[in-house]
């Protein structure tokens, strides 16, 4: 580093300090920017895996809910008959202790 003799030693130790404190700087935004870009592709990385698992799952929910709704359209008649004969012919009886 050159030192004018011609300048007191107080502005020259102001002026090391402003030109070391700019350093830190650009040296701090540059480890900042390289994280950063390290952490794009370390997540890139890592979510591109779980958007195939979410592809897959979602293809598995589709062939189970289109199973249930072909055994819902198969049983629906059964279902419906028991639900209407359990409504309307009932036999009610006496629970066992009032008969006694």
């Amino acid at each position: 580093m050159y030192v004018n003799p011609t300048l007191p030693v107080p502005k020259v130790r102001t002026k090391r300090v402003k030109q070391a404190r700019d350093e830190a700087r650009k040296e701090i935004e540059q480890h900042r920017e390289n994280m950063e870009k390290k952490y794009r592709a370390f997540e890139a990385e890592h979510t591109e895996g779980n958007a195939a698992a979410e592809q897959e799952a979602l293809k598995d929910a589709e062939i189970k809910i289109k199973e249930l709704q072909s055994r819902a359209l198969k049983n629906k008649d059964k279902v419906i008959g028991d639900l209407l004969s359990a409504v309307f012919d009932c036999e009610p009886t006496p629970p066992p202790t009032i008969l006694g």
